[in-house]
Formats: structure tokens, sequence, C-alpha cells
């Protein structure tokens, strides 16, 4: 290795510091600032760029964030758990699995029609969300005698893979050993409208979640106030949706019945419901189905007494900082209706016309 002698007056000598390879020192004049005085130290020669250890790892640490950051966006839930704010909102058909699910379909009945909310008006925001009464007699479908989800496979599922147990326990809001009778106490029904929820997902051993857009026909689990709390072409826990700040970006499936405006979200009833009152479209006709039952106690009921389910106010509002906290995944808060909910099956005059209700109401209710 050549290194240029000192000029005269510079010190001789070994170099400040042990030299740590082969390296040539940089070229060009010395480091030796002109006209300083004789006896100053001689600096240590400069290294290449890659032998500094803080760029090596400034480099590293914005590669490592460029990965992430390109997962991130390419996850369906964003990478985190949202509460709130804007974002995409995905759009799930019924049949189709989607991303990230906790178990393979344990779905059977995916034949309700779609029914359409009334028109929207044109002064209403784009990111108007309509509640209904998970009450509602006609709100959901199935066939008599017929189960739309096999709860029995479900739970066969998740104790076979404890992780994903404890993650579905994580978001229902209760322990691993209780997710059994959890799912018991469920009911399976269909979705007779699209409608909104937060779907989770399982990745890298927990549960994720994501806005999502449930197709009609899509095969739930609903608890004892109307609110679907599985997803049975997945296995994924739901919870109610969450509010978005601006007008979402929609993405994933299509299907040619959707429209914005058509969207629900399920208010929870004030009572408890007794007996689901759902809309048989494979023998156009009413069946009273009871909380918790697979279908095997279905018997023939009357048509409800109002043809369409009342659609009131309740809007969707963010969680705020100075909400109390509570155990459980973070909802946010959906009003009740104010108008009736009936916790036993309806009794109709035989004057009341057959056929499926359409879902309508006029009034909305807007994120904040």
């Amino acid at each position: 290795m050549s290194v240029e002698p000192p000029s005269s007056g510079r010190p001789t000598g070994p170099p400040s510091g042990p030299l740590s390879g082969p390296s040539q020192p940089p070229s060009g004049p010395p480091s030796q600032p002109p006209g300083s005085s004789a006896g100053a130290p001689t600096p240590e020669p400069r290294r290449p760029w890659w032998r500094s250890a803080p760029r090596v790892a400034m480099i590293a640490a914005a590669v490592v964030a460029a990965v992430v950051l390109a997962v991130v966006l390419t996850r369906p839930d964003g990478g985190s758990n949202k509460a709130s704010g804007g974002g995409e909102v995905f759009l799930q058909a019924a049949a189709k699995t989607g991303p990230d699910p906790f178990t393979e379909s344990t779905a059977k009945d995916n034949s309700a029609p779609p029914v359409s909310a009334s028109p929207t008006g044109a002064s209403e925001p784009l990111n108007a969300v309509r509640g209904v009464d998970g009450a509602a007699p006609g709100l959901y479908g199935g066939t008599r005698n017929v189960s739309s989800c096999d709860v029995e496979k479900q739970i066969k599922a998740l104790r076979a893979a404890p992780a994903k147990n404890k993650a579905f326990a994580s978001v229902a809001g209760v322990q691993p050993s209780g997710v059994p009778a959890y799912l018991r106490s469920l009911t399976p029904v269909q979705l007779r409208m699209d409608t909104r929820v937060t779907n989770h997902g399982y990745r890298d051993g927990a549960a994720t979640s994501y806005q999502a857009v449930l197709q009609a026909g899509t095969a739930v689990l609903v608890d004892g106030h109307g609110v679907p709390r599985t997803r049975c072409a997945c296995g994924n826990p739901l919870t109610p949706p969450v509010a978005q700040r601006t007008t979402p970006k929609h993405t994933g499936d299509t299907w040619s019945s959707y429209h914005p405006s058509n969207v629900v979200a399920v208010v929870p009833s004030v009572t408890v419901i007794n007996v689901f009152v759902i809309y048989d479209p494979d023998h156009d006709d009413w069946i009273g189905r009871h909380r918790g039952d697979t279908g095997h106690k279905d018997h023939k009921t009357d048509p409800p007494v109002r043809p369409s389910p009342s659609v009131s106010v309740s809007t969707l509002t963010p969680p705020t900082s100075t909400a109390p906290s509570s155990p459980g995944p973070s909802t946010p808060s959906l009003q009740p209706p104010t108008s009736e909910s009936p916790g036993e099956e309806p009794a109709a005059p035989e004057t009341s016309p057959p056929g499926p209700p359409l879902v309508s109401g006029a009034t909305t209710g807007t994120t904040q």
C-alpha cells in the first residue's frame, strides 16, 4: 500500500487509530488543511461510505420501511385495526372466501335474493350509512329447516387451531374455551341487503380488521340483538362497522345489484330477539326461527304486520378520547331505533300481503 509521504513540518509516525483493512485512502490532496500549524494531529483517513456504520444503518432502515409500507398498502385492513377515518371498504361476494380466512367455508345456503332500500335524496352525503333494526321482520332470509351455516363444523375447525381460536375469541369478547358455546348461541340466517360490517381476518397469528360490505345472500350468524357476528364463508368474526370520515374507496368483488345507497348497517335491537321472522325465498313463505336454533324448530308464520321494516336514524360515530373504555373490540356507537323492536314473532292479520318486504325508510345516518 503506497502512502504519500508527509510534507515538511508534518509529524511522522503511524496514523491515529488502527487501520481496519487494506482499503486505500482517498485520492487527492492531503487531508492536512493548507496553512495549518505544525504539530497538529493527523486526521483519520476518510473511510468509504459503505464502511460507515451509521450510514449503513440508515440505508437498511429505509429499505425495511419501504418494504413494510408496500405490505401495509396491499393489505385489506391497511395494516392496522383502524378505529375510524377514511380508507377502503372491501366488497365481498356471498360465495367467495375472501382474504385471510379463519377457517374453510362452513356456509350451506346463500340463496336469499337481494332487496333494495328506498332511494336516497340527492342532498345526502355519499358516505351516508342507513341503519336498520336487527329485529326487523324480513331483514334476514333462510330456508325452512335448513341452516345457512354448519355451526359444528366451524367449532371443530377452530378447536383444531388453538391460535385461531384464541384470536377469534379476542374479537368476539369471550374466553377461548367459551367459543363453542358462543357460536351455538348465534342464529344462522342469510343477509337480504348489502350490509356494512367490520370483518376480521387472520394473519401472522393475530386478527386483522377491515371495513367490508357483505353481499345480500351471505350466510352469517347473528346474535340475540340481530347483529351479524360471523361470516360463514370464511369463519371470520364480525363486529359493527366503523365510521368513515370521508367517502371510502371501494375495492374487492363486484355484483350487478350493488349500489352504495342500498347498503345498510344493522342496529342492535333494544330487546333480545327470541324468534327471528325471516323470509323463505325457496317457498315464497315466512318462517319463524328460534334464537340459537339451526333450523330444526323452524315453523311457518304469518307475514309481518308491517310489509316494510322501518329504517331508523343511526349515525356511525367514531370513538372519542373521552369515551369510557370497555373490554372487547372498539366499535362505533350505533344508536338503537326509537321504533318498537319485537322480541317475539309478531302476530299478523291474514289480509297482510305475502312475499318479501322491501326494507325501506327515509332516514340516513352520516359519518362525522
